[in-house]
């Protein structure tokens, strides 16, 4: 059964479900739009531990979610990674990044203070995110 990893739970509104991941916003880092991708599946740690027939379509799902993030943020450039290291659980980080950004052109990681969405404007971001993805609601 898929649970997510307690401090993705606290660190981020969930936004919906693709058919193999769930859909999250990071919800500390507002001057960064920031998703992440979690396969719904248990023992995962590294995208090689993927069922093969998982691979592919967790890829698509992945490119979908870039690619509107990206047109919706009107980023500069689009941050991906599969760290781990202190979230044994994967989950693929969607990073939408800006020539003017504080960190530029500096990872985030060690280099941004947490600036969290208030209440309206996450209710906002996370439905605006589902509605552009056709994301539906995930009721837990």
């Amino acid at each position: 059964m898929f649970t997510l990893h307690p401090q993705l739970a606290q660190d981020c509104a969930v936004v919906g479900d693709y058919p193999i991941c769930r859909v999250l916003l990071n919800k500390q880092f507002s001057q960064f739009p920031w998703l992440i991708l979690v396969p719904k599946r248990t023992g995962l740690r590294d995208l090689t531990d993927m069922a093969e027939q998982d691979y592919l379509p967790v890829m698509e799902e992945v490119r979908a979610a870039h690619d509107t993030l990206r047109d919706l943020s009107g980023a500069d450039k689009m941050n991906m990674a599969a760290i781990g290291n202190m979230v044994p659980q994967l989950h693929i980080h969607l990073i939408a990044r800006f020539k003017d950004d504080a960190c530029w052109p500096k990872p985030v990681w060690g280099n941004a203070d947490p600036s969290p969405y208030d209440a309206d404007a996450l209710v906002k971001m996370v439905e605006t995110v589902r509605e552009t993805l056709d994301l539906s609601p995930v009721s837990e």
